[in-house]
């Protein structure tokens, strides 16, 4: 299984931006890239690497959706894993996230003190 290292965070709220970085460097580890849009990321893309996205869903602008579709356009031999963030978790929603290829949707808010514990399940998981 592949190590997971450097994720990069697509989120537009700066405190959650704050809170991920504490939690996912400080105390998971990680090296961790922000960018606070997906045009941003997708710029940022053309030169970082990273082992996992963790993209919001709810964005002014692009949104996570409509950001990872532009990635795909973009990259299309860039198979990148991608968690979806957001707060809308109802059934219908997560369905419809996951048909579109991610991983998995953590729900906002998350607990700082396991979301590293988390990404790292869910990216175990994926490769099994």
């Amino acid at each position: 299984m592949p190590e997971l290292h450097q994720i990069l965070l697509v989120e537009d709220e700066p405190d959650i931006q704050i809170i991920a970085r504490l939690s996912l460097e400080r105390l998971g580890g990680f090296n961790l890239e922000i960018c606070n849009s997906g045009s941003e990321a997708l710029v940022r893309l053309e030169t970082l690497r990273p082992d996992l996205i963790l993209l919001d869903v709810m964005m002014p602008g692009m949104d996570g959706p409509t950001t990872l579709l532009a990635m795909r356009k973009k990259f299309p031999d860039l198979n990148l894993p991608i968690i979806f963030m957001t707060a809308k978790v109802q059934p219908a929603e997560l369905t419809e996230y996951k048909a579109m290829g991610v991983l998995d949707v953590i729900a906002k808010p998350f607990d700082p003190m396991t979301l590293a514990d988390t990404i790292r399940q869910i990216w175990s998981q994926s490769h099994v």
